[in-house]
């Protein structure tokens, strides 16, 4: 890793952007299985906000993948070198660059392992910088049943290796700031939670 490399300060400070564009920048990390609604709850927050008058964007995780991230597989390894690209990005590149502009990062992530998330939250913490928790949630029977992209049939098959909640794991949250059950809400609803949780919070 490059040592000559300084961070250059901007002209504006981050209390001034916040004032300027009249909200303050949070991370929005939704994390759960596959299927488990997070992409359409992400787009859905993103829409709102933006219909809010809210500066917001969705980092979602196949999207990732296809560019950031294209090179790495879905073994452990793999997994933990994406979610740790992504923690990075909160804290100097992607997610954390939004926040900084006081941007509403929104991402759709399964990030299956608890230390993972746990060191993400550090680096937003770290750095000053709102941080909030959505474990998006729904028994692995309903999101078999949903599998719009057929991943959990190849992966009870064999076909796809790895895959969490069938050969890989899934650590849920301890204490999320928010938790959706997708199998008792709607869209909607869930982007209601989350929205209000925003409001109470002062960044909205």
């Amino acid at each position: 890793m490059a040592t000559n490399i300084t961070f250059h300060p901007g002209s504006v400070s981050a209390g001034e952007r916040s004032q300027l564009l009249n909200q303050k920048g949070v991370t929005i990390w939704l994390t759960g299985l596959s299927a488990s609604g997070k992409s359409t709850i992400a787009c859905a927050l993103e829409q709102s906000l933006l219909h809010q008058g809210k500066f917001a964007y969705r980092l979602d995780g196949d999207n990732v993948r296809l560019g950031l991230n294209k090179d790495l597989g879905f073994d452990e390894d793999s997994r933990v070198e994406n979610i740790r690209r992504i923690g990075e990005a909160s804290t100097c590149h992607v997610a954390k660059l939004f926040n900084d502009a006081s941007c509403f990062a929104i991402t759709a992530f399964i990030s299956p392992y608890l230390l993972d998330r746990k060191t993400v939250r550090e680096l937003h913490e770290k750095a000053n910088l709102g941080f909030v928790e959505v474990f998006v949630d729904a028994p692995l029977s309903i999101v078999e049943q949903r599998d719009p992209k057929g991943l959990y049939k190849r992966a009870r098959t064999g076909e796809i290796k790895d895959f969490t909640g069938i050969s890989a794991p899934y650590e849920p949250p301890e204490n999320p700031e928010i938790h959706i059950r997708t199998d008792e809400c709607d869209v909607t609803q869930a982007v209601k939670t989350i929205t209000e949780y925003l409001v109470s919070h002062g960044y909205l």
